[in-house]
C-alpha cells in the first residue's frame, strides 16, 4: 500500500503540475477515437451527443472547486465530485497488468479520477469500476518518438526549426518559422509532422501550426502546457489567468 501511495503521489503531482503550471512564467497533442458520424448519439447514453467528432464525448470541467465531466453541449453528465479528473484515455499501467481481470479498465473507455486521495477508473456513466492497487500496476511500454521540430531563440525572439534541415542560423531559409514570437512551445502529440504550438504574440497566447497558420487566435492570458491536446485534442485556456476551461481547435469553448 505504501508503494501505491508513493505511485499516486508522483502521478498526481505530475498531473496537477502540468494542469496548473503557467507557460507565461516558464518560457523555454491525440487520444484515438472511433469515428462517429456528426450528430449521432452514443448508443448506451443519449446524453453523449457528438457535435464535434474530433473531441471527446465527455470533457473534464471544474465547478465549485471539484471536477466532473460535461458533454459537448456543456451539460454535466458526471457530477463534479473529484479533486482530479483526467480525459477518458488509455492507462498503460493497467493495460499491461499481470492481472488479466483489470486489463480492460486500462482502455480508453475509462477515465482516471481521484477523491479523498484514492484513485479510481470510472466508466462513461460515472460509475467507479476499479480502485487502483499497487499489485495490479505494470510498467508502461512506450516507444520514444523524437520530435521533428523545436523552438529556436534568436535575438530574444522564438521561431521553429526542423532539426534535420537546420544548418545556418544566419540564413532565414533554414527556419521553419523565422523567430518573431515572444514565446513558443510545441505541444506533445501523436502527429510529429503537424504539431500544435503555443505562441505568445503582443502579450496574448494563441495556437499556431508549423506553417505559421493561426489555429487559435491570440486572445488568451494563458494556455497550459499539459497533455490535453495529446489526450483529447483540446487546449486548456484562460482569459484572466485564473479561470481555465477547454476549447477545441475551432476555438469553441466547453
Amino acid at each position: 500500500m505504501k508503494n501505491l501511495l508513493n505511485f499516486f503521489c508522483v502521478f498526481i503531482s505530475i498531473f496537477v503540475f502540468s494542469q496548473a503550471k503557467s507557460v507565461k512564467k516558464n518560457p523555454v497533442r491525440n487520444a484515438s477515437k472511433s469515428p462517429v458520424k456528426k450528430g449521432t448519439q452514443i448508443k448506451h447514453n443519449p446524453d453523449l451527443v457528438v457535435l464535434n467528432e474530433d473531441v471527446p464525448v465527455l470533457i473534464p470541467q471544474k465547478k465549485n472547486g471539484s471536477f466532473g465531466y460535461v458533454n459537448q453541449k456543456g451539460k454535466f453528465i458526471i457530477q463534479p465530485d473529484y479533486h482530479i479528473a483526467v480525459f477518458f484515455a488509455e492507462d498503460c499501467n493497467l493495460l499491461n497488468s499481470v492481472n488479466e481481470k483489470v486489463q480492460k479498465f486500462g482502455t480508453k473507455e475509462y477515465a482516471t479520477v481521484e477523491k479523498d486521495k484514492i484513485s479510481y477508473r470510472i466508466d462513461q456513466s460515472g460509475k467507479r469500476v476499479y480502485q487502483y492497487k499497487d499489485a495490479d500496476l505494470a510498467k508502461c511500454k512506450s516507444e520514444f518518438k523524437q520530435q521533428l521540430f523545436h523552438a529556436y531563440v534568436l535575438n530574444g525572439f522564438y521561431g521553429i526549426i526542423e532539426d534535420t534541415k537546420f544548418k545556418n542560423a544566419a540564413d532565414y531559409r533554414d527556419y521553419q518559422i523565422y523567430p518573431q514570437y515572444q514565446y513558443l512551445h510545441i505541444l506533445e502529440g501523436d502527429d510529429l509532422k503537424d504539431p500544435m504550438i503555443i505562441a505568445l504574440h503582443n502579450d496574448k497566447f494563441g495556437i499556431i501550426d508549423v506553417n505559421n497558420k493561426i489555429i487559435v487566435p491570440f486572445e488568451y492570458e494563458d494556455i497550459k502546457r499539459n497533455f490535453s491536446w495529446k489526450l483529447g485534442k483540446m487546449f486548456e485556456v484562460s482569459k484572466d489567468g485564473t479561470n481555465y476551461y477547454y476549447i477545441d481547435s475551432r476555438n469553441k469553448a466547453y
